[in-house]
């Protein structure tokens, strides 16, 4: 215990083992959810549910393992929600992309993000694209997240008259989803741990009751097997051959940098982790387990790897080192052992997780120059954007060519980076590729 304690610098970060594992599974129990809602969205681009499961649980062990070894933060990951959903609903449905080539945009994509990490031009790269733009992009991936939890969780329907309207209230599914998102709220609101994960299981539960869902003959089984979806990426490679797949690569890219980035730089100023001069001491290091884990994901099949805000449940508890990051990764190996439960915890009984996200993200609106005019019209447009066209890189799209046209005419056109008059070019050239 001794040697585990010197290796993670517990004594100094000031903690100790049985705090670090209580954090562990503070965090667990938080983004646990993951592994239920991961293979709900995905499944809906064609990929087994199983061996998304599976995926999902290896992926996020993997993550979690290299941040808290090789960094020592006591930061989770697991793939993203907002990039699963980019995965699924804009790329393979939106796009008709197969999702074997979706998944080989993901490995390219993670390439690029461990080679930018290497030759550290992730500076470049932050400094390029302003914070307001940035907040947008977080803010408007809530909002698509909570619409497409709206949908699922049929509280939203289509209509031929106004596009969308309410779902029917006499549907039991939509009951669900109603008492999945009080539950959560209110045990969020009193600050219970593992809030999201406790209104999955209470709503599972629900769902049972009035029939929307059958209880499974099994609890525990032997993981799925990952051979549907394992190293289609890499047989695939040879699709990322048009501009409008480059274009998917950029947007897992730029969406899993800065998602990242923002999350890590949050939760390691919650735990107290950042310098005096304000700078992130093992950036390189805490980057190097997202880009990896999300390579190793595309490979076994999953969307995106990134940290996890639901990180800060386990600090808040005491989690200070890696060895937090750890147990996390030790829990989402043994959690591979209850796919039985993929039949109960169905799309709807997830639903309320998606709507929670959305919220959180959704924060983000706040940080914007809403006063500033140039700002605020490209923002809007990233943050509606999103929503509106069921595309998180149309979203993209339309503020990032707007943003260098609105700072020119508002007499800032220095303040515009070279960087983002190349993005603007390519979602031009994007959109001009979507539409012929």
């Amino acid at each position: 215990m001794d040697s585990i304690s010197k290796f993670f610098d517990l004594e100094k970060l000031g903690t100790n083992p049985k705090r670090e594992f209580i954090a562990g599974l503070t965090t667990f129990f938080a983004m646990c959810y993951i592994l239920f809602v991961n293979p709900s969205v995905l499944g809906a681009s064609g990929m087994d549910k199983g061996a998304v499961f599976t995926a999902t649980a290896l992926a996020s062990a993997l993550g979690c393992l290299i941040m808290g070894i090789f960094a020592n933060y006591p930061i989770a990951t697991a793939p993203s929600l907002g990039l699963n959903a980019f995965f699924a609903y804009t790329v393979c449905i939106g796009m008709k992309v197969k999702w074997q080539t979706a998944l080989a945009a993901v490995f390219v994509a993670s390439i690029i993000f461990i080679l930018i990490t290497v030759f550290k031009l992730r500076e470049l790269i932050i400094d390029s694209i302003p914070n307001d733009l940035k907040f947008a992009i977080s803010a408007g991936i809530g909002i698509f997240i909570a619409f497409l939890g709206l949908q699922n969780g049929k509280i939203v329907v289509n209509s031929p008259s106004t596009l969308v309207t309410i779902g029917s209230f006499r549907n039991p599914a939509a009951w669900v989803t109603i008492f999945g998102l009080l539950v959560t709220v209110i045990l969020m609101i009193r600050n219970v741990p593992g809030a999201i994960f406790i209104g999955i299981v209470l709503s599972s539960i629900f769902s049972v009751i009035v029939g929307q869902s059958k209880m499974p003959t099994a609890v525990i089984s032997m993981a799925p097997s990952l051979k549907p979806s394992f190293g289609q990426a890499i047989f695939h490679l040879g699709d990322i051959n048009t501009v409008q797949m480059w274009t998917v690569v950029l947007t897992f890219l730029l969406v899993a940098f800065f998602d990242t980035t923002g999350t890590l730089i949050g939760l390691a100023h919650q735990a107290g982790l950042v310098d005096k001069d304000g700078k992130m001491p093992r950036i390189g290091k805490a980057m190097a387990a997202d880009s990896t884990a999300m390579m190793a994901g595309s490979i076994i099949g999953t969307s995106p790897v990134g940290a996890y805000v639901e990180s800060s449940s386990g600090i808040a508890a005491g989690g200070r080192s890696g060895l937090t990051a750890v147990w996390v990764g030790i829990f989402f190996l043994l959690s591979m052992f209850f796919s039985p439960l993929l039949s109960v915890v169905t799309t709807t009984v997830t639903a309320p997780a998606l709507i929670i996200v959305g919220v959180l993200m959704a924060a983000n609106l706040a940080k914007i120059s809403w006063g500033k005019l140039e700002i605020a019209v490209p923002a809007f447009l990233i943050v509606i954007g999103m929503g509106l066209t069921y595309s998180i890189a149309d979203g993209m799209a339309l503020g990032l060519i707007t943003y260098p046209l609105s700072m020119t005419a508002a007499k800032r056109t220095k303040e515009v980076t070279p960087m983002m008059w190349i993005l603007a070019v390519v979602f031009v050239i994007y959109f001009l590729i979507l539409n012929v």
